[in-house]
């Protein structure tokens, strides 16, 4: 049976209605569907640079390998890592001159700011020989040099730290650079690890004010 011309024409009207509307659908194809904007980037917090290696001109005439490299160093306690070090081999004499070694190898936490051999040659040899034969004296200004807990290099920047022998050591700089003590001296070697301290190696001797 035929249907009239304008019945079939309205049904084929609703059929083209019918699918223009599935075809309008979000989800009909991928194509259709709404972009959406990418997500922000995560926001990070700032981060301040780690110094947790040696740092310091003088730390290139520390010997590569062996007890007296770094590496060496941290697996010793610290008179015994610096008598494995060359640049401290006068240090290591007035440490046993002083009777400390035992003393300054059974401490735990500590830092030790470490004078090279040219710092104590800085000194006029007769007040050098002075030192080294007086035993209180000695073991005064070598305890000044040590500081009773861990110094990071963060801490060096405006630094305030008492010290086994009771005085007080401060510190500044940024970056690399840094000096101890009112008297300026450098550290050219900092940031060396043994096995129960911290040591930053000095340009100069550190004088506590009474000596």
């Amino acid at each position: 049976m035929r249907l009239p011309r304008t019945l079939a024409a309205v049904v084929g009207a609703i059929a083209l209605m019918s699918l223009a509307a599935c075809g309008s659908s979000p989800t009909a194809s991928p194509g259709n569907q709404m972009s959406q904007p990418p997500a922000p980037p995560m926001s990070q917090a700032p981060t301040t640079p780690a110094m947790s290696a040696q740092f310091g001109p003088a730390c290139s005439a520390v010997p590569k390998d062996g007890a007296g490299s770094f590496e060496g160093m941290a697996q010793d306690p610290v008179a015994t890592a610096a008598s494995n070090n060359p640049v401290l081999s006068t240090l290591v004499t007035a440490v046993k001159q002083a009777g400390l070694v035992d003393t300054l190898n059974g401490l735990e936490g500590v830092t030790v700011f470490a004078p090279t051999n040219d710092a104590f040659a800085k000194l006029p040899k007769a007040d050098l020989d002075k030192v080294l034969a007086d035993k209180a004296l000695l073991t005064k200004i070598l305890t000044y040099h040590v500081v009773p807990k861990t110094v990071t290099p963060t801490d060096l920047t405006d630094g305030s730290f008492d010290t086994v022998e009771k005085g007080r050591l401060t510190t500044m700089g940024s970056g690399q650079a840094f000096t101890v003590g009112t008297g300026g001296a450098k550290i050219v070697c900092g940031n060396v690890k043994t096995a129960n301290a911290t040591v930053y190696i000095i340009d100069t001797v550190l004088m506590p004010p009474a000596a």
